[in-house]
């Protein structure tokens, strides 16, 4: 079993930073994929970036492309999304996800993913 926690979310002005982290506890696969996702309300939760536990690849969808980065910290077990530029458009609550098992390509579909935190909310005000 799997825990994920995210931390890290609040209310900012366009163009300033936050960084999101994910605390993660249980088993996780080297290729296991931790991917974070958001939903705004009324919307789809849509894909925003992935990391393999062991590094190497990363995955964006191309709206937070350059603005964005995913990274992960195996020694404190710890996923982190740096968001900069951030804009009105990037309001929503934000979600890290594990896989249950290694993959060879990142997934960028919720249903891809086995487990989940509760969640962290942005609010980008203009």
């Amino acid at each position: 079993q799997v825990q994920l926690v995210e931390s890290g979310g609040g209310l900012v002005q366009a163009g300033d930073s936050l960084r999101l982290s994910c605390a993660v506890s249980g088993r996780i696969f080297l290729n296991s994929a931790m991917g974070w996702f958001r939903q705004a309300p009324g919307k789809e939760r849509e894909f925003v970036a992935a990391i393999f536990w062991s590094g190497g690849s990363t995955y964006y969808t191309d709206s937070v492309k350059g603005r964005f980065t995913i990274s992960r910290d195996t020694a404190k077990n710890t996923v982190h999304l740096q968001m900069n530029s951030l804009k009105p458009e990037d309001t929503a609550a934000y979600y890290c996800a594990a896989t249950g098992s290694p993959w060879r390509r990142l997934p960028v579909v919720p249903e891809d993913y086995d487990y989940w935190g509760q969640g962290t909310q942005v609010t980008v005000s203009s």
